[in-house]
């Protein structure tokens, strides 16, 4: 669209020359309307554009901070309770890590695709959410790698990430099945408090950036205190992140 010189441009122009304007004098007011930054917007309406000068004044724009935070949720899938958590997230726009076990993965699997679908992580919590001990080791690498299994005939994804259960790990399993361990920093003790008030305080007020926190999918008041807590963080300006962010960015 050609550019549509302002009244005030072509009445000067006009004053100048007295006559017609050349197309020499059509070009000098073309670069005075530069000048003086006005140009018609595409309803009529007189806008001023930024020259240069306005430019350097205002200098660069400043990043905008991002204060990341990931939410994980383990022992899932919960047929009741994490469809209800899904749903929350969803409406927020939130994404969240799911640790979830074997046994629940395979008595629901429409809920993991759900899960994956809807941009969350899904990681490795043990078939049978099994604390790892001298005597059983052998028997807690099996089950990772059946759930591993699970999870990937029901994503099609290899599965990166574990939470073993209470935190207990053998640190040459990462190697030998090529899986990172993710543990937690904000722990909120959601599975033995029914008052869904004091979990959702917890976490609002020991939150910080980069925090993992670490939750259960598997009771309401998790899932009520959960979604409270995102609400009250997005209004802080944290941003929700799935745990790689943390670990990795």
């Amino acid at each position: 669209m050609p550019r549509v010189l302002s009244a005030a441009c072509v009445g000067n122009g006009m004053r100048k020359i007295g006559k017609v304007l050349a197309l020499g004098d059509m070009l000098l007011c073309l670069a005075l309307a530069g000048v003086y930054g006005y140009i018609h917007g595409a309803g009529g309406e007189l806008k001023q554009t930024p020259t240069a000068a306005m430019v350097e004044a205002e200098g660069p724009e400043e990043p905008v901070e991002i204060r990341r935070i990931a939410l994980t949720f383990d022992d899932g899938p919960h047929p009741r309770y994490t469809q209800q958590l899904l749903d929350g997230l969803k409406e927020r726009g939130v994404q969240a890590t799911f640790f979830v076990t074997g046994e629940h993965a395979e008595l629901h699997p429409d809920i993991i695709r759900r899960m994956q679908e809807e941009g969350h992580l899904i990681g490795n919590h043990t078939y049978s959410h099994m604390q790892l001990r001298k005597s059983n080791r052998e028997v807690f690498k099996e089950e990772l790698i059946r759930t591993n299994e699970i999870l990937e005939e029901i994503t099609g994804q290899e599965v990166v990430y574990v939470r073993p259960p209470y935190g207990s790990w053998d640190k040459s399993f990462e190697k030998e099945l090529n899986m990172f361990p993710v543990l937690w920093t904000v722990d909120t003790l959601d599975w033995c408090s029914s008052n869904a008030d004091r979990i959702t305080e917890k976490i609002v007020g020991k939150v910080e950036e980069n925090d993992i926190i670490l939750m259960h999918d598997y009771y309401d008041t998790s899932v009520e205190a959960a979604l409270k807590a995102v609400d009250a963080l997005l209004e802080q300006g944290y941003t929700f992140v799935t745990v790689e962010e943390i670990l990795f960015d």
